[in-house]
């Protein structure tokens, strides 16, 4: 296996839409309307702005993994005191190319386009299979995220 690795191109974006979506669907999410157009148009704005930036695992052709960071601001706190903040998402690795240490790989590559950004610091709502791969990283859990919806 010659896993190699680079960024996100708008190119294979449709592809990296479809791992997102089932990435999505592995998670148990339900899908209430077609989510595609809205993806598109988030990274399609967001990639162009730098905004938004991925590294995907190759094997050859073939995307096997794929990351995403998203970089947003707030008014600065006291830890983070540049308010901008790294997003973390579209953590994906194939099934048959998991435990190999490609999520590892990727996260290490996304994590430090948000630290060359300016990001004091990185959040995720991980899903059940990737609580260890982050713990492991350093990440630590932090119990009082909520969320409203409308």
């Amino acid at each position: 296996m010659g896993i190699s690795y680079c960024r996100l191109t708008e190119d294979r974006l449709d592809v990296f839409i479809g791992m997102r979506i089932k990435q999505l669907r592995e998670e148990g999410a339900t899908e209430d309307f077609d989510l595609v157009p809205n993806l598109k148009d988030y990274y399609h704005r967001h990639m162009s702005d730098g905004t938004f930036v991925s590294w995907l695992a190759m094997d050859g052709d073939k995307i096997v993994g794929t990351s995403g960071m998203s970089m947003v601001e707030k008014p600065p706190y006291f830890s983070c005191p540049s308010g901008k903040i790294g997003l973390l998402s579209s953590m994906f690795t194939d099934p048959d190319y998991r435990r190999k240490g490609i999520a590892r790989e990727l996260l290490s590559r996304v994590v430090e386009e948000a630290k060359n950004y300016g990001c004091g610091c990185v959040q995720i709502t991980a899903s059940d299979m990737g609580v260890l791969l982050y713990t492991d990283f350093g990440f630590v859990k932090n119990g009082n995220f909520m969320q409203y919806k409308f």
